[in-house]
């Protein structure tokens, strides 16, 4: 592993909720950086959106790492560093019998997150944080795009 860890800023973005999404992950290590961005033109929710943002950054790492994700979302915080474990042991579902929802996301970042040294942060969205602020324009750039493509402009 490198020396430095891998920082991740993470963002999600939804217009209207649900509707079309876009998701955005800065990854900075040392003096290298890389965003990455995506979206759903379809029928998509801000909280699938905070979960792409990880998904992605984490499956672009090509070897172990040690990995700080700063995330403004509770939803992904939480349920990463707190309900996944319950949920899992009990079938996928909550603690009122009901299906987890976005349970394929969750399960993708699970295992994402297991391939590597992950720390999860949250931080206060549109704070002027930096690498907040960055992700967050990733996302509305990938949700730019995926409404663009689906328009075919």
């Amino acid at each position: 592993m490198s020396t430095h860890p891998v920082v991740i800023h993470t963002d999600g973005a939804c217009i209207p909720n649900p509707g079309p999404g876009g998701w955005g992950a800065l990854l900075q290590q040392g003096s290298h950086e890389l965003e990455l961005c995506g979206g759903e033109a379809g029928e998509t929710t801000n909280n699938r959106m905070e979960l792409m943002a990880p998904i992605q950054a984490l499956e672009a790492l090509k070897r172990r790492s040690a990995v700080q994700i700063h995330t403004d979302s509770t939803y992904v915080r939480n349920g990463i560093t707190k309900w996944v474990v319950g949920w899992s042991g009990n079938g996928w579902r909550t603690s009122a019998k009901q299906p987890v929802k976005n349970v394929d996301l969750w399960q993708r970042l699970v295992a994402a997150a297991a391939e590597h040294d992950v720390e999860w942060h949250w931080i206060k969205g549109h704070a002027g944080h930096e690498g907040n602020e960055r992700a967050d324009r990733l996302a509305a750039k990938g949700l730019t795009e995926a409404v663009a493509a689906a328009r075919g402009v």
